[in-house]
């Protein structure tokens, strides 16, 4: 009885060695059902993502030139204004009068002005027949050029209070959207050189820009395609990198590396005709740095990793092949591949079950199996992926090599 139980357990070892692979999985001895996919030949952009602020192309942040009260508001909050469009009055009538003081002031003194010139006329007259001294033509004539110094003192002042009356009805300097209303009526402003408390705040929204950064290493191929004179394309996306809400073109460099960081600020344009992009907004963007014609390109899933080493399973004749390639940029759920040649088909689901030279069926959409592998569907698509700038230095999957 010992001896039987020494050989039952032996040939149960054995039987075990058979069935277990050095890569510490399963062997299936069966068909494995699997999803294909085909590698296409295909352009892929090279994208650079970095964070970035939507900021306004203009910030006006308007305050009160002169003192008084605010007798009327113009704007509705939000509403969105054109240059010129009134905003904002204050009390006016203390500036007017002033205004009509400095005015009388100039017609006298413009009248004065002409009586000195009449004056010189006739002086003028009488010396040449010699019936004065040259001394008080000379006279005269100093006086009419104080008179028409003390006018041109006068126009000053008039022109001064007319810009006094004129700052007492605020317009829009830039053509945006207003915020909300920091006065009322019957508020008593004060003239402000600072921005600190401002009557109103306007932000141009069409066309807006985004700030972002680069790493100085990015920067080489990026100018070298801008010396190029290359409008360089920018995708904004939301916070999830879900939803592209606008896209533009880069607009300008900064002209100088932050050390700090190692980074140097880029701004690019967009349209923004559905305002989709909000001031101060946080959004994801994508610089399209080149594009890669004529490359091998299948899914992201399709790639698996073993360590630092990628590959992918090739369907041969209804049998799986590993082959080890080369990802390189991912972008949109796709990859690009050395290693591979476009019409390769490659297995794109069961990689769990997966190995070299494992016998598969390929299972349509609808998940029925078939006996061919000709044709096969480029499925595996994941649904929501999003583009990544990335190098992409291997597969989603995580099983390894047999």
């Amino acid at each position: 009885m010992v001896l039987l139980v020494f050989v039952a357990g032996f040939y149960l070892v054995l039987t075990h060695k058979e069935v277990a692979k050095p890569g510490g999985r399963r062997s299936f001895s069966g068909t494995v059902t699997t999803i294909a996919a085909t590698a296409t030949k295909g352009d892929i952009g090279v994208y650079l993502p970095a964070i970035g602020t939507v900021t306004p192309v203009y910030t006006a942040a308007i305050t009160s030139q002169v003192n008084g009260v605010v007798t009327a508001v113009h704007f509705v909050e939000g509403q969105t204004v054109k240059v010129g469009d009134p905003l904002l009055d204050i009390d006016a009538r203390p500036y007017e009068a002033t205004l009509l003081q400095a005015q009388g002031l100039l017609e006298r003194d413009q009248g004065v002005l002409a009586q000195a010139r009449m004056d010189f006329e006739r002086y003028l007259t009488a010396w040449s027949r010699n019936a004065i001294q040259k001394q008080l033509l000379d006279d005269q004539e100093k006086i009419v050029m104080q008179d028409e110094g003390t006018v041109k003192n006068d126009q000053g002042t008039v022109e001064y209070d007319k810009i006094q009356v004129g700052w007492c009805h605020i317009t829009a300097p830039i053509a945006g959207r207003v915020g909300l209303r920091l006065v009322d009526p019957g508020n008593v402003v004060q003239s402000s050189t600072t921005t600190t408390n401002p009557l109103v705040v306007i932000t141009q929204v069409e066309p807006i820009t985004v700030v972002f950064t680069l790493a100085e290493d990015q920067l080489e191929p990026v100018l070298a395609r801008l010396h190029k004179h290359v409008k360089l394309p920018v995708d904004a996306y939301d916070r999830t990198f879900e939803n592209n809400l606008a896209s533009g073109e880069l607009l300008a460099l900064d002209n100088q590396i932050d050390t700090t960081t190692g980074t140097v600020k880029v701004r690019a344009i967009f349209n923004n005709e559905n305002e989709a992009l909000f001031p101060n907004q946080f959004v994801n963007t994508l610089l399209l740095q080149d594009t890669l014609h004529d490359a091998t390109l299948i899914p992201s899933s399709a790639i698996q990793q073993n360590g630092q080493t990628s590959f992918v399973y090739v369907l041969e004749d209804n049998v799986a092949h590993i082959h080890e390639v080369k990802p390189g940029v991912t972008n949109n759920g796709l990859t690009q591949v050395e290693g591979i040649n476009p019409g390769d088909v490659v297995a794109n689901s069961s990689f769990e079950k997966l190995q070299d030279n494992s016998p598969v069926v390929i299972a349509d959409a609808s998940g029925a199996g078939k006996g061919s592998h000709s044709g096969g569907k480029e499925g595996g698509k994941k649904s929501g992926d999003k583009k990544s700038g990335a190098k992409n230095s291997g597969g989603n999957g995580g099983s390894s090599a047999p």
